[in-house]
């Protein structure tokens, strides 16, 4: 199969060496000279497009590309028989696992590919023991981006994003083909053709791809690093819920900065000129930013000075709840009723917090209640204690504590403390359980709970006007 070969090497093109290259002063080339060399390469890759088309019609290449249909119409029907027995040998394996099954799962999808590359390679060795070579030159160049794009497939599954994961996917498949088919000089010279001139630096279509690569590469790194220490950090008990986080985030922008910064300089880009950028983006978060850097610098000071962490409860205003994560602008407490709260960083900071598990995890809860005045306010107390520690999550090693607090119009007022370890559990159905508790408690024992109530004396003569009493 014969190629063109362009008389000007894309080297001389990308160099600037070429005969319509940029101007020996060193200026970007004009509009004119970039659009003829468009139409240069263009004519190229045209040209090359011609000889292969009518190299297909030759009678052992048209041999060959009706060999090719045959094997895929051969793997169609490979698929169509084997795949359900294959599918049906998958549901009785349900102990295997997770990760087995999600392998089984790919490779059912992709059976018409394996198959097609298994069969078109047997045939392509045995035509090399009976043929010439070149009479299966063209099925080797399928059988190859055949296998190189199967290949691509399943390494791609590795990525977890599926937008990314397509992205990188044709991405590589457009790659691929193109150097199987030796067309990577000529797509680099095309794309390096398209593109601008801003001041001195030139922007091109060739510097957007690479740029995209390369970034992406690196990008998609960090991320596996910093996911892959994240959950090592984690799962060390000999650090702390807050420093925890505190590193993962160090780790994170450390590790993403890095990657950012690498890939702008391999992809030729001045960071100096970035200078004046970043000073525009000062003044913009003097003015425009402020809460969301107060909310940056105050998440740093709460993970420092580990005034909440990760499983706390914490009170701030109405919100009562336990705290599910620790972001950069906020804290995420969750409610008992399954609300989420989003709480900004500052707020914890400026606000009055109630942290209930802050220094440990015991919780003192108070109840009040009263019983009439004939009742032994002895025997009141004893039975009102013993109640309270019938409960489950009352704790029996810290001592319940019941006292008389005054007496009132119609009762004796008692106040009765108990503690818990679990505020993540709920306060108030604790607090539910322990008045139930008291009230069988003094159903058993005849104790009273009065309730308010008021004599009315009427005078003899009095005159009572409609509605007096309303």
């Amino acid at each position: 199969m014969s190629r063109h070969v362009s008389t000007t090497g894309p080297d001389d093109v990308i160099a600037g060496q070429g005969p319509e290259a940029t101007p020996p002063d060193g200026m970007p080339p004009s509009p004119d000279v970039a659009l003829e060399q468009v139409v240069v390469v263009g004519q190229s890759l045209i040209s090359q497009a011609e000889v292969f088309l009518l190299s297909l019609f030759r009678t052992w290449n048209l041999y060959q590309v009706l060999i090719a249909i045959a094997v895929l119409v051969v793997a169609q029907l490979l698929r169509a028989v084997l795949g359900p027995r294959i599918r049906a040998w998958m549901g009785s394996r349900e102990n295997w696992p997770k990760w087995r099954m999600r392998v089984l799962v790919v490779v059912h999808q992709r059976l018409r590919a394996i198959f097609f590359v298994l069969l078109i390679w047997l045939v392509i060795f045995a035509m090399r023991e009976i043929t010439w070579p070149s009479r299966s030159y063209l099925l080797s160049v399928i059988g190859t981006l055949a296998l190189a794009w199967l290949i691509v497939v399943f390494v791609t599954r590795l990525i977890k994003s599926n937008f990314l994961r397509k992205f990188v996917r044709y991405g590589a498949w457009i790659y691929v083909t193109l150097y199987i088919l030796g067309l990577v000089s000529e797509a680099e010279q095309l794309l390096d053709s398209l593109g601008f001139s801003i001041g001195e630096f030139r922007i091109s279509m060739l510097l957007v791809v690479q740029g995209i690569v390369i970034l992406g590469a690196l990008v998609t790194a960090a991320r596996f690093i910093t996911t892959t220490t994240a959950a090592r950090i984690r799962t060390n008990e000999d650090i702390s819920p807050s420093m925890q986080v505190l590193i993962v985030k160090i780790m994170q922008i450390a590790f993403y900065a890095a990657a950012f910064f690498i890939g702008v300089r391999a992809i030729g880009i001045d960071l100096t000129g970035l200078a004046v950028l970043s000073g525009a983006i000062g003044v913009g978060l003097g003015f425009g930013l402020q809460k969301v850097v107060s909310n940056l610098v105050s998440g740093v000071i709460i993970l420092l000075d580990k005034s909440i962490k990760p499983g706390d409860v914490i009170s701030l205003g109405d919100t009562f709840g336990w705290i599910n994560s620790l972001g950069a602008r906020y804290v995420s407490v969750v409610t008992r009723d399954g609300k989420e709260y989003l709480i900004p960083n500052e707020d914890l900071i400026t606000g009055q917090v109630v942290n209930w598990s802050h220094s440990n995890d015991f919780v003192r809860l108070d109840i009040y209640f009263g019983t009439a005045y004939h009742d032994n306010p002895h025997d009141v107390r004893k039975i009102a204690i013993e109640a309270a520690q019938s409960v489950d999550r009352v704790l029996s090693f810290r001592p319940t504590v019941c006292h008389i607090v005054g007496f009132g119009d119609s009762s004796v007022d008692y106040i009765l403390r108990f503690w818990i370890k679990d505020p993540t559990g709920g306060l108030t159905n604790i607090r539910g359980n322990v008045y139930l508790a008291l009230w069988d408690a003094f159903k058993e024992h005849d104790i009273s709970i009065p309730f308010p109530q008021r004599e009315v004396t009427m005078l003899e003569g009095s005159q009572i006007r409609h509605g007096a009493l309303d």
